[in-house]
């Protein structure tokens, strides 16, 4: 048996799954997302670690001679700085804070962006973690100096239960200090923030092994044979594997918090126009993907925040009282924006609000505004010469069938639902099983395990009017950009 470990940013998730793709059980434990100010986000990743091992202790219950490694899936671009002790020095900085526009502001226009896609094939983002070190850089000078290991997310987990510093290729393509065509640090980019590779950790293969699980865990959890540890993947590489995006051109869009567009590619390529990130994935190769900070999250905020009383249900089957003709947009920009505008000072927005307009109608807007600002980096990626005919959808979102379809239109493309909905957690588990030796790839491994669920085909009727919609979204943000630095 096998266990993938998904660390989200609101809580960890645990899998155990058979040698045939089956998941046996799953625990999620729940931890606190820190605002210390507007626009910061941080955890402790002592949280992480105390929930992670409360999970294993449940998980492995009845099953503790049976299973043979675990891989890990995790929060991707997080800083999280040790000191010569491992002891943790701050908080971890999150991938949604957006603290940094200063320092993405000096590494962009400063060093230059040419300089950036030279070493590294990305430009700096607000949420990368490079910007991050430079924060910490000119904010905290005396705890910089202490920092003896830099980490992501889910590489300290990994790294508390192994003791070995390790991080793979899709995690670390998301730092913007590695050179991800080549695979390997950019020593450009070590000297533009102050560090050296002694601090870094050692890079794998999202699924090779990279040590063993600690005595102490063994012992604790009462297992007597060893666990392999796979080093596993950023959450979207390993959500990609979990949903059988391996093979050159297959695509999909994740519903989660986050909204991502990810495109599988045999090889490395570089977008010098609109930046959509390009990263190393886990299966050895490459992909191509655009992020939106929020895309659930903008569900979340609505329905939660506004309304106090979020019901996926009511709220889907209320939008199909109303009219896609209806010309109420939302601009989904409600903590800034990554992609495909980058631009951390943008809000969200209501646009063409009337007498008539009541909830329904604005749950619509919201709908359609996540999926046009999702279909702006689609059309991106497809400018760049990539045939995608088909996208297969994952994340609390993709439980809505409405949803699913509108997508579906709004895209033109078939849209696959799969059987299995764990998302990186299957993918985290899957790795482990190739690394393991179950499998000898990770194409294999999918090709063997994934099972496609439901299919949606574009209907005719609303593309024409999507498309008309879609055309009119593009031109708000465009339009208004300019006032959002005088707010």
């Amino acid at each position: 048996m096998y266990i993938g470990i998904d660390l989200g940013t609101s809580s960890v998730k645990l899998i155990l799954v058979s040698a045939e793709g089956k998941v046996l059980s799953s625990v999620t434990n729940n931890y606190d997302l820190l605002i210390p100010k507007p626009m910061w986000t941080e955890q402790n990743p002592n949280d992480w670690y105390v929930q992670t091992v409360n999970g294993l202790k449940e998980l492995v219950k009845g099953h503790k001679d049976e299973i043979k490694a675990i891989s890990f899936s995790g929060q991707m671009h997080g800083l999280v700085i040790l000191d010569e002790h491992d002891q943790v020095l701050r908080n971890a900085i999150l991938w949604n804070d957006q603290r940094t526009v200063e320092d993405v502001d000096y590494l962009n226009e400063d060093i230059g962006i040419e300089t950036l896609l030279d070493a590294t094939g990305n430009i700096a983002l607000t949420g990368l973690t490079a910007p991050k070190l430079l924060w910490v850089k000119r904010n905290e000078p005396e705890l910089f100096k202490r920092i003896s290991k830099i980490m992501l997310p889910k590489d300290y987990i990994a790294y508390m239960l192994s003791g070995v510093f390790a991080t793979d290729v899709s995690d670390v393509s998301g730092t913007l200090y590695y050179d991800v065509k080549n695979k390997k640090y950019s020593e450009k980019l070590l000297n533009i923030l102050s560090i050296n590779e002694s601090q870094l950790p050692k890079v794998f293969e999202s699924y090779e092994k990279i040590g063993t699980l600690k005595e102490e865990f063994k012992k604790s959890l009462n297992i007597k044979q060893d666990i392999d540890i796979i080093i596993g993947a950023g959450d979207q590489a390993a959500g990609a594997v979990g949903i059988g995006i391996v093979d050159d051109g297959l695509a999909s869009v994740s519903l989660g918090t986050s909204g991502v567009v990810f495109v599988a590619s045999d090889a490395f390529k570089e977008d010098r126009k609109s930046y959509l990130q390009s990263y190393a994935h886990a299966n050895g190769k490459y992909h191509m993907m655009g992020v939106m900070l929020n895309a659930a999250g903008s569900l979340n905020w609505w329905s939660e925040k506004i309304f106090q009383n979020f019901n996926y249900s009511d709220f889907f089957e209320k939008l199909e009282l109303t009219s896609i003709e209806d010309s109420l947009y939302f601009l989904p920009y409600l903590s800034g924006e990554r992609s495909p505008i980058n631009d951390p000072d943008a809000t969200g927005v209501f646009f063409g609000l009337r007498l008539e307009h009541r909830k329904a109608h604005m749950d619509r807007a919201v709908i359609e505004g996540v999926t046009y600002a999702l279909k702006q980096s689609f059309d991106l990626i497809k400018d760049l010469g990539v045939e995608i005919n088909q996208l297969r959808i994952t994340g609390g979102g993709a439980k809505s069938q409405v949803w699913a379809q509108m997508i579906a239109d709004i895209f033109n493309v078939e849209v696959l639902t799969i059987k299995i909905e764990e998302g990186p957690a299957l993918g985290a588990a899957i790795l482990a099983m190739v690394g393991n030796g179950l499998y000898n790839t990770v194409e294999e491994a999918c090709l063997d395990i994934i099972e496609i669920n439901k299919k949606y085909t574009p209907n005719k009727a609303n593309i024409s009017l999507y498309k008309a919609k879609y055309s009119d979204f593009l031109k708000i943000y465009p339009t208004i950009k300019k006032l959002y630095k005088d707010i």
